[in-house]
């Protein structure tokens, strides 16, 4: 038994558990909603081990299901890693005996992580792999053989395994080894803040993204016509989404019903287009 192997089995974790996360982390994609995205299948995932860290504190189960219920998407075969650190994570967190460990942290690691590893997992294996993989089957199966469609599957399927799975074993070692560290050298309430303002900016970029809001308006000026929108990006360029998404997210925080405001969105969208205004 190698010296990873015996660190694993020291702790609440074990190799066990971290292959049944690996493979829990797999079935991502299968509950993916406009929401929160990737929420529940992360939480499927992690599900087991909150279950065996919290056993017998109902309490802090309950605020760990929720935590992990919050917002998540990342590629998928990047979550094995972030999955792996928030395991870790809220071993440490189940592990202390009093407040020393702050919960909050756990969210916002996650939060700083998913954009970066997004960007890099989509750019690599749906941007490159993906298309050099199934252009080598491609070529196979024009030519009528059989292996064709496999070598495509296979040739991208392994490497996504094999990241997958170290990926999360990395991600639990890694908190296992420097977690410890950062809270003994005090130095946990600044590595909470980067990660506090890296999730910040990549809720901010998602904003600026995905949200698509603009306006036909033209006033007629000195027989000038000014285009609002034109006008709206030289001030404050996408101000009518980042305006949307601060109404909805006030308006969650009220506990309003996220169903009547996908409801409400689109009613609004449909009047507001029938007359012109967005």
């Amino acid at each position: 038994m190698d010296n990873r192997d015996q660190g694993i089995q020291n702790e609440m974790i074990t190799k066990k558990d971290l292959r049944h996360l690996f493979l829990r982390s797999w079935t991502i994609m299968c509950s993916w909603n406009y929401e929160r995205q990737m929420h529940m299948g992360f939480m499927y995932g992690m599900a087991p081990i909150l279950d065996k860290l919290y056993k017998n504190k109902p309490e802090e189960r309950k605020e760990a299901y929720r935590r992990h219920m919050e917002f998540f998407n990342c590629t998928p075969q990047m979550t094995g890693f972030i999955m792996g650190l928030a395991a870790s994570m809220e071993e440490q967190n189940a592990k202390a005996e009093d407040d020393s460990f702050q919960a909050e942290s756990i969210s916002m690691v996650k939060t700083s992580l998913m954009g970066p590893f997004a960007g890099i997992g989509d750019s690599f294996f749906q941007g490159t792999l993906r298309i050099i993989t199934f252009g080598i089957g491609l070529s196979f199966a024009q030519q009528g053989s059989v292996l064709g469609p496999i070598l495509a599957v296979l040739l991208f399927a392994v490497p996504s395994i094999l990241l997958g799975y170290y990926g999360t074993v990395l991600g639990y070692e890694s908190g296992n080894k420097y977690l410890a560290k950062l809270y003994q050298e005090g130095i946990m309430d600044r590595v909470m803040q980067f990660a506090s303002i890296v999730g910040l900016a990549v809720v901010g970029g998602m904003v600026a993204s995905m949200v698509t809001i603009t306006t036909p308006l033209t006033f007629t000026t000195g027989g000038t016509e000014l285009v609002l929108q034109d006008m709206l990006d030289s001030i404050f360029p996408k101000l009518l989404p980042l305006i949307f998404t601060l109404g909805i997210y006030s308006l969650i925080q009220k506990k309003v019903n996220t169903n009547l405001l996908l409801l409400g969105i689109v009613i609004c969208g449909i009047i507001l287009g029938a007359f012109g205004i967005l």
